[in-house]
């Protein structure tokens, strides 16, 4: 039996990997050039947990979903990229874009077929 998709990233979350001194973005906050979105993800700590809750979530489904659905995933997770550039710094249509994000997450965790 699998544990459930948030149990697992919560185990992750208190493991102690993403420790350290700075926050761990999905991405390089200290690239030259960054978009106004990600600007506003690396200057929110709220934010920034949000993307790697993301980030971290995408590399666990990817890991479960067979290779069809996994560039289903991927293809989804581009476009969702582009989506949420388009809040450009806009804090709470970032944050929006996560929650929705996440959101579908769960609903594929829960669409994934396991042996009984």
């Amino acid at each position: 039996m699998r544990p459930p998709l948030a149990f697992a990233i919560l185990a992750f979350s208190l493991s102690g990997w993403n420790a350290g001194t700075s926050w761990a973005a999905s991405f390089d906050c200290d690239a030259k050039e960054l978009k106004p979105d990600e600007k506003v993800i690396c200057a929110n700590r709220a934010l920034n947990d949000a993307d790697v809750r993301m980030a971290t979530t995408f590399d666990l489904l990817s890991g479960l979903l067979a290779m069809g659905a996994r560039g289903t995933l991927q293809d989804e997770q581009t476009a969702w990229l582009k989506k949420r550039e388009e809040c450009k710094a806009d804090a709470a249509c970032i944050k929006a874009a996560y929650d929705e994000r996440l959101k579908q997450f769960g609903e594929t965790y829960k669409n994934i077929n396991r042996p009984l």
